[in-house]
């Protein structure tokens, strides 16, 4: 849209199917999203305006909430979905607090989808081979491509609380400041977006896929959750002795009964099992531990005042206004209905089978079909819609013949 046309206030309309698009193109069938598939408007949040600094040519970025004619907001929204989460928890006087660890990896150009992504040639004219994880110099072969990553940071008001280089080649990491659930999405996405535009600046490729290198750690997007009362600022997981509460307990129980369910949200793509299949402190299991990195949900040493769950189930893939939302809204189910989680684990363990998640794109689909929490929670028309969306998306996939078959099958008898 043109400055003039936004400044005046001109109304941006869309079709309501555009919100179901698959990852492809497509659409599903008109019955998901209205058969007339009619408008809605395009709201712009005033607190999320933004000039883009890296552009040459005066460019702005609005994100807007996607509300029916009517003015309620449209069910199909993620941002939407999220908002209406925060507002239950709201009418209880309580809100939570959420902070996103991204992973992502910085490849050169990859031009030829069949090949291997690489790392990029660095400063000093070599490529990293993935010996440079928490170095303190990990960055500096691409020290111009992440100065330009802060500077475009702080132009749009992202606050970082910790970067460093993670396990995998050329792998990174971010840590957002904690805050507001729906300021944390928007920034997430932000900086996904900043990242990407910055990469292409400098010749380079970000990608956030869960796991786009084999025999490598994949790219998670942790979520630390934790929840205050709204009237004192307090932290409703610890009591006045620095105790864990029974609203600390609820919550995990929550998410517990929640995460089997709503793998398909934390875990959208066909690629997203790859990282939990190879799990390197990427857990597809619904347990909970202090401080073991393996279970699913995972407590992190903390004082009392600052006690949160962190999910460690979303992959670096997941649409940050919907994983938030379906966590967050597991965690207060389990506080509406009391719901006792297991007994903590530690050290290595066995995953019960009750606590075990889908381990694929099909099954955790065929899973979030079926679930009854999901449509009370975020609604029937959302879940089905977003069914028939990934499994167009998964239909496509197999509709391709990959290179191990023809490399392991084709000389089978």
């Amino acid at each position: 849209m043109t400055a003039e046309g936004f400044l005046e206030g001109r109304r941006l309309q869309m079709a309501r199917g555009v919100l179901l698009q698959c990852i492809m193109g497509g659409y599903p069938p008109a019955r998901f999203y209205g058969s007339d598939d009619g408008d809605l408007a395009l709201v712009p949040d005033p607190a999320q305006i933004h000039r883009l600094p890296w552009s040459k040519r005066p460019r702005a970025l609005a994100i807007c909430d996607a509300d029916e004619l009517t003015g309620e907001s449209s069910r199909l929204s993620t941002r939407g979905q999220l908002k209406a989460v925060i507002a239950r928890y709201a009418a209880l006087g309580l809100a939570p607090v959420v902070a996103t660890e991204l992973e992502f990896f910085v490849f050169a150009p990859n031009t030829d989808p069949t090949q291997p992504f690489q790392s990029p040639v660095g400063l000093d004219g070599r490529r990293e081979d993935g010996q440079s994880a928490f170095s303190v110099s990990s960055n500096n072969g691409l020290r111009p491509f992440f100065s330009e990553v802060y500077e475009c940071m702080a132009a749009l008001g992202l606050p970082r609380d910790t970067f460093m280089h993670e396990m995998g080649v050329s792998q990174f990491e971010i840590n957002l400041l904690h805050g507001d659930p729906l300021l944390l999405a928007d920034q997430t996405l932000l900086f996904k977006h900043l990242l990407k535009e910055v990469a292409l600046k400098h010749g380079l490729t970000v990608v956030c896929m869960a796991k786009p290198l084999a025999h490598t750690p994949g790219s998670s997007m942790h979520i630390h959750q934790s929840i205050v009362e709204i009237a004192t600022g307090r932290n409703v997981f610890s009591d006045g002795n620095g105790e864990p509460t029974a609203t600390f307990r609820h919550f995990i129980g929550g998410q517990q009964a929640g995460m089997a369910d709503f793998t398909a949200l934390f875990a959208p793509n066909v690629n997203s099992y790859q990282r939990l299949c190879h799990p390197f402190a990427s857990p597809n299991n619904a347990c909970w531990s202090h401080d073991n990195r393996a279970a699913g949900l995972r407590i992190p040493a903390s004082s009392p005042v600052a006690r949160r769950v962190e999910n460690r189930l979303p992959g670096a893939d997941a649409n940050p206004y919907l994983a938030i939302a379906a966590s967050l809204a597991a965690g207060l189910y389990g506080i509406e209905n009391r719901l006792e989680p297991s007994e903590a684990i530690q050290g290595e363990f066995e995953v019960p089978d009750n606590l075990s998640l889908p381990c694929t794109l099909h099954a955790a689909l065929e899973r979030l079909k079926r679930s009854q929490l999901a449509k009370e929670l975020f609604g029937k028309e959302f879940i089905e819609g977003y069914v028939a969306s990934k499994t167009m998306e998964l239909t496509s996939f197999f509709d391709e013949i990959t290179p191990w078959e023809r490399r392991v099958l084709a000389a089978q008898a």
